[in-house]
């Protein structure tokens, strides 16, 4: 297993993004992973954070193949300390954070809500909406010592529908849009500029989990969406506080 904080390959420095130090959480597979090798290939070094060892090794043995760099972070979000302990690795090593990527996410169940069990409401909040609160709170002096701090967190249209059953996973995302609509009040007058993605239909575990009857080759993969993320994590980039979804004619939602 690869060391913590342990950054492996050769850094090509080209590209939108280049030299930039991006964090994306949940990378070890589905939009998290297809980003960070899209953010590899516009030059960035990639800080990877996810559970699954395995599946971050694998990414990062994508980013190399490409001349890029990352350096892996496997860790349970869930346990908030570490997240603060990770920001200051950060700072000691890298004195700034130039991109935050908050794509963890969880699903939970489909469950009449007097009948879901308080561990999976909790384990929900806490993935999808607490953590990206503590990333903030973590990173914001990183994101503000960086020349352009973006920030961007993945969202769902469904997170503005009251959808009967889907709880948990609702709540979540509609909490997780009005957190970072704050804090993109808040750092507004800022060099940072924070906003959500919506990426609609997309091909991944999460998706498989709540309609597993779908044929997953109908549905386009992560890779198709990772334009969007380019764009938002950009230096040139002046949006603040928007759901950004892709253009309707790309949807399949």
């Amino acid at each position: 297993m690869r060391s913590f904080l342990s950054a492996s390959g050769s850094d090509t420095r080209q590209g939108r993004l280049a030299g930039k130090i991006a964090l994306i959480t949940g990378a070890s597979r589905g939009i998290g992973a297809a980003v960070a090798l899209r953010f590899a290939g516009e030059g960035a070094h990639l800080v990877l954070a996810a559970r699954t060892v395995g599946g971050l090794e694998e990414v990062d043995d994508a980013i190399r193949a490409i001349g890029g760099t990352a350096t892996l972070v496997p860790l349970d979000l869930r346990d908030f300390v570490k997240i603060d302990e990770l920001a200051a690795a950060l700072l000691d090593r890298y004195g700034r954070l130039d991109i935050l990527v908050g794509n963890a996410g969880e699903f939970g169940i489909f469950s009449p809500l007097g009948h879901i069990p308080p561990s999976v409401w909790a384990e929900v909040i806490d993935l999808n909406l607490t953590v990206n609160w503590r990333l903030i709170r973590a990173m914001d002096p990183l994101l503000r010592a960086a020349p352009a701090g973006r920030a961007i967190f993945v969202t769902s249209g469904i997170g503005r529908d009251t959808l009967a059953y889907w709880g948990p996973y609702v709540v979540s995302k509609a909490a997780l849009e009005t957190l970072v609509k704050i804090y993109a009040a808040e750092i507004a007058n800022t060099r940072i500029r924070a906003n959500l993605i919506d990426p609609g239909t997309v091909r991944t575990r999460l998706r498989m989990r709540a309609f597993p009857g779908e044929d997953p080759d109908s549905v386009p993969p992560p890779e198709s969406i990772t334009d969007l993320f380019v764009e938002l994590a950009a230096t040139e980039c002046t949006r603040n506080g928007e759901v950004v979804a892709l253009p309707r004619a790309a949807r399949q939602d």
